[in-house]
C-alpha cells in the first residue's frame, strides 16, 4: 500500500518523534493532531511500523555479520601476502570499528505505534490528585487513570465521544471506545460515529446507543444512570440487560427505572479573636435547615441543599436554606462590621455540567415572628420564606455571591453594609437568613449546591462574625 501523502513539516515531526528528539510540548501537539486527523494518524502508524522494522533489522545486523559460511571460505583462493603497512592499516580500522561499536549509545526505546486514547481538552477550577496521566490542558492521554479532586474537566476520546468529569471523580481510560468510572460523576456526549462507546462501573456497563447521558458511582457500585437524549443499553453484574430511554434514570441498588428529573454538629461555643465574635448556628438558640418544594425534611441534615430551576420537570426539586443566629452575647445596635461565613460541600446530587456559574442571594427575614421556625419536620409551606417570590416587605436582599461551575473547597465570607445594617436593627436577639440560588439549570438533572450545616461532622457550620 502506498504510504499516505504527507507534508515535509509533518514528516519531519514524525521522524523526530520516533527518534525521541521532539521536545515534550511539540510531542504533545503532534499527539493531539494525530487524534484529530485520520490521514496523519495513518501516516504516523505507517512510519512507526517501518521504524520498528528497521530497528529490528539494525539490532540483528551484528549477529548476521558474525556468521561464517565455511563452504564459501573453502572455495576462495588463498590471499596474497599483504605488505606490512596494509596489515597495520587493517588493524587500525578494526580497532576503530570496535571502538565505535563500544561507544555507540544504547538503542532508543521503541515508540508505540498506537495513537493516544484521548485528549484533555478543557478544565475549570481543577485540583488533581496523583494520576497516571498528564493533567495539563491539551495533553494527549494514553491508557491510564485521572483523579480529579476539585473542579470540572472534559476529555475527548479518539472515537469522538466527549466525557466531562465532575469532582471528586476517578476515571480510568481504557481505549477510544471504553472508559471505567471508578468513583464519582460524569456526563457523556456521544456523536453518531462513536455509537457503542461504553462506560463501566463496579456494578454496571453502560453502552451508548446514540445519546447524552450521566453516570454516578462509588468504588463499590450503586451506580445511577440518567439519559438526557437518545438511549443506552444497561448490562448489570447478574448478566441481565435493559434499554434506558431519554428522560429515564436507573438506580442499581433499587433496581427501579424512574423519571429522569430525579436527582441523581455538636454545640459550639462563641469565639472571640482580634475583636471579632464568631457565632455559629450551633450556638444557643441558633438553627439551620433546608426545605424542598412538595417534600418534608424530617430532621436536620449535615448539608444545607440549595437549588433553583425554571424547568417544569425540575420544579419539585427547588430548595432553599434557612439560618438563624443567636445574638444574645452581642449588642446588635453597637456593631460596626459583620460577615457571614459559609462552607460549600459536594451534595452528590445532580450534574455540574448542567449548571453554569451560579449566583446566590442572601435575604434577611425582617418579620421577627418568623424567627420561631422549627428545624424538625420542616416543610416548604412552613419555612420562613419559601414562596415563589420573597415579599420585599418581609425579606431584605442583603448580599449576593457567585460560585464558579465546578468550584468547591474552602469556606468564604459574604459581607456588606446591608448585612451590617440588618443586624443593627434586630430587637429580639435572633437573626434569620434565607439562602437562595438564583441561577437555573440547562437540564432537569442539574447540580444541587450544598453548604455544611451545624450537623456536619467535620466542616465548619454557617457562622456569623461581628464586631
Amino acid at each position: 500500500m502506498k504510504p499516505p501523502a504527507l507534508s515535509a513539516a509533518d514528516a519531519d515531526r514524525i521522524e523526530r518523534a520516533l527518534e525521541g528528539l521532539l521536545p515534550p510540548d511539540a510531542l504533545a501537539a503532534l499527539q493531539a493532531d494525530v487524534i484529530r486527523d485520520p490521514a496523519l494518524r495513518a501516516a504516523y502508524a505507517d512510519r512507526a511500523s517501518l521504524h520498528a522494522a528497521l530497528r529490528a533489522e539494525r539490532e540483528a545486523l551484528p549477529a548476521l555479520l558474525e556468521r561464517r559460511d565455511v563452504a564459501a571460505d573453502a572455495a576462495l583462493p588463498a590471499p596474497a601476502r599483504w605488505p606490512f603497512f596494509t596489515a597495520v592499516a587493517a588493524a587500525v580500522a578494526a580497532a576503530g570499528v570496535a571502538l565505535l561499536l563500544a561507544l555507540r549509545p544504547a538503542p532508543l526505546p521503541a515508540v508505540p505505534a498506537v495513537p493516544p486514547v484521548a485528549v484533555l481538552v478543557s478544565s475549570q477550577n481543577t485540583v488533581w490528585a496523583p494520576s497516571t496521566l498528564p493533567t495539563a490542558e491539551r495533553s494527549a492521554l494514553g491508557p491510564g487513570t485521572l483523579s480529579l479532586l476539585e473542579g470540572i474537566a472534559t476529555v475527548t476520546f479518539a472515537s469522538g465521544a466527549s466525557v466531562t468529569l465532575e469532582a471528586p471523580t476517578k476515571l480510568e481510560l481504557v481505549g477510544p471506545m471504553l472508559t471505567r468510572l471508578i468513583e464519582g460523576s460524569l456526563t457523556a456526549e456521544v456523536p453518531p460515529g462513536a455509537h457503542g462507546f461504553t462506560v463501566e462501573t463496579a456494578d454496571l456497563r453502560v453502552v451508548d446507543l446514540g445519546t447524552r447521558f450521566g453516570v454516578t458511582a462509588s468504588s463499590t457500585g450503586n451506580s445511577h444512570v440518567i439519559v438526557f437524549e437518545g438511549s443506552v443499553q444497561l448490562d448489570d453484574a447478574k448478566g441481565s440487560s435493559r434499554t434506558l430511554a431519554a428522560g429515564k434514570s436507573y438506580h442499581v441498588r433499587s433496581g427501579a427505572v424512574n423519571a429522569g428529573h430525579l436527582e441523581p454538629a455538636q454545640s459550639q461555643a462563641l469565639e472571640h479573636i482580634d475583636g471579632w465574635t464568631s457565632i455559629p448556628t450551633s450556638f444557643g438558640r441558633g438553627k439551620d435547615a433546608f426545605a424542598r418544594r412538595s417534600h418534608t425534611v424530617p430532621e436536620p441534615q449535615p448539608l444545607l441543599m440549595v437549588k433553583h430551576s425554571d424547568l417544569p420537570a425540575s420544579y419539585q426539586n427547588e430548595r432553599r436554606a434557612f439560618l438563624t443566629f443567636d445574638l444574645s452575647d452581642v449588642k446588635p445596635a453597637a456593631l460596626t462590621e459583620a460577615e457571614l461565613v459559609l462552607d460549600p460541600e459536594p451534595s452528590g446530587l445532580g450534574f455540574t455540567a448542567m449548571v453554569p456559574d451560579s449566583r446566590f442571594a442572601i435575604y434577611g427575614v425582617a418579620d421577627e415572628t418568623a424567627d420561631a421556625w422549627s428545624e424538625t419536620g420542616l416543610a416548604w409551606e412552613t419555612a420562613p420564606g419559601a414562596g415563589d417570590d420573597l415579599d420585599p416587605a418581609r425579606f431584605r436582599r442583603l448580599a449576593e455571591f457567585t460560585l464558579a461551575r465546578g468550584a468547591s473547597g474552602a469556606p468564604f465570607a459574604v459581607r456588606g453594609k446591608a448585612l451590617h445594617e440588618f443586624l443593627k436593627s434586630d430587637t429580639n436577639g435572633l437573626a434569620t437568613f434565607v439562602l437562595v440560588r438564583e441561577t437555573g439549570e440547562t437540564e432537569a438533572a442539574g447540580l444541587v449546591h450544598a453548604f455544611a450545616s451545624k450537623e456536619h461532622p467535620t466542616a465548619r457550620p454557617p457562622t456569623l462574625r461581628v464586631r
